[in-house]
C-alpha cells in the first residue's frame, strides 16, 4: 500500500490512497461519497448529486486516463476499483474529508 499527498492548484491538498497494484487494470468502477460535517459517509451518484428515495448510488465505469484526471471536492471520496482485477484500485480524499477519517480512526 502507498499514500501520497499530492498538491492541488492552490496551498490545500488531497490523499491519495493506492490500495493493492495501484492501477493496473484498463477499467474501473468508481463510486463517490461526500463526508458529511456529522462524520457521516454519504454516496453520491456520478454528476454528484444524493439519490433522492430508495434510489441507491450506483458506481460508474471509466478509462484510466479518466481517472488519473479525477480530483475530489474538498469534503468528497472518490474509490475506484478495477473491473477485471479487483485487487487494483485508488482512493482519492479531499481535504476536509481527511479529517473526519483521521477523526474516526481516533475514536476507534
Amino acid at each position: 500500500m502507498q499514500t501520497v499527498i499530492a498538491p492541488r492548484g492552490d496551498a490545500r491538498t488531497f490523499l491519495t490512497h493506492f490500495v493493492g497494484g495501484g492501477l493496473d487494470d484498463d477499467r474501473y468502477a468508481v463510486q463517490r461519497f461526500r463526508s458529511m460535517a456529522n462524520g457521516d459517509i454519504v454516496p453520491l451518484h456520478a454528476d454528484g448529486t444524493k439519490p433522492k428515495g430508495r434510489r441507491k448510488a450506483r458506481p460508474t465505469t471509466v478509462s484510466v486516463k479518466a481517472l488519473e484526471k479525477m480530483r475530489p471536492a474538498r469534503d468528497e471520496i472518490i474509490i475506484a476499483t478495477g473491473v477485471r482485477l479487483r485487487g487494483s484500485g485508488v482512493q482519492l480524499w479531499g481535504w476536509r474529508a481527511m479529517g473526519i477519517f483521521t477523526d474516526r480512526r481516533q475514536r476507534g
